[in-house]
């Protein structure tokens, strides 16, 4: 008994410390970009050597893969609960819209993606874990539009296409967004994602609640 507890606690140690190093992964990508972290300033944010990482992580390819991965699976989680909650499909299909474009133009979770998807034409275990997520986001907005349809709410002959081409629409204006082009506010961002969305799903995009479409920065934005 004492000798299993011993064990546990040490993989919950272990755990932990996996954990640990990830999150500080995390924050040491989004300071210094992906091709820029090196396993020495991971190790000097967490106050532990490098030898103590690689311990953990055989490479900085299997520490920042893992940190990506834990990120991504996060996201996808949270999205399907998201997904799941009970409302009309327009709701949920509203719901979705919004947790996928960035709060604000300082989202972290965005600007970690956006990085990723620079090193990812380059570098195949970056791009593997970008495909898994984006399909997973097509897949869960494919099942929210085809339970409108099943339901009679929504009037769409592919589900599959209609995600496919909402998920490719907004991952154009959401680099825009970012990168603080024109006169694209938050607002007005969720306003596009909506219109696509509505004639997707044979709705009037007036269905969805009222926002302003002003211009201006949304409270959140800096």
């Amino acid at each position: 008994m004492h000798s299993g507890g011993a064990r546990g606690s040490r993989a919950d140690q272990a755990d932990q410390r996996r954990a640990e190093l990830l999150e500080a992964a995390r924050r040491v990508v989004l300071e210094r970009g992906l091709a820029s972290t090196r396993v020495a300033d991971i190790a000097k944010a967490t106050n532990v050597s490098g030898g103590l990482i690689h311990y953990h992580f055989a490479t900085k390819d299997d520490l920042i893969t893992e940190m990506l991965r834990s990120t991504s699976e996060s996201e996808v989680q949270r999205l399907r609960e998201i997904a799941a909650d009970p409302g009309t499909a327009v709701e949920r299909l509203d719901r979705v819209l919004r947790f996928y474009i960035p709060a604000s133009r300082s989202d972290q979770s965005w600007i970690l993606w956006l990085d990723a998807w620079a090193v990812g034409v380059r570098e195949a275990h970056i791009r593997a874990i970008l495909l898994e997520l984006e399909g997973a986001w097509i897949e869960i907005l494919a099942e929210v539009i085809a339970g409108g349809v099943a339901g009679g709410e929504f009037v769409c002959d592919d589900p599959q296409g209609a995600a496919e081409r909402i998920d490719g629409m907004l991952d154009g204006l959401v680099v825009r967004y970012t990168l603080h082009a024109g006169n694209m506010s938050r607002s007005r961002l969720l306003h596009h994602a909506r219109v696509a969305a509505a004639r997707e799903v044979g709705l009037d995009p007036a269905i969805f609640p009222a926002e302003p479409l002003a211009d201006q920065p949304a409270p959140s934005e800096p």
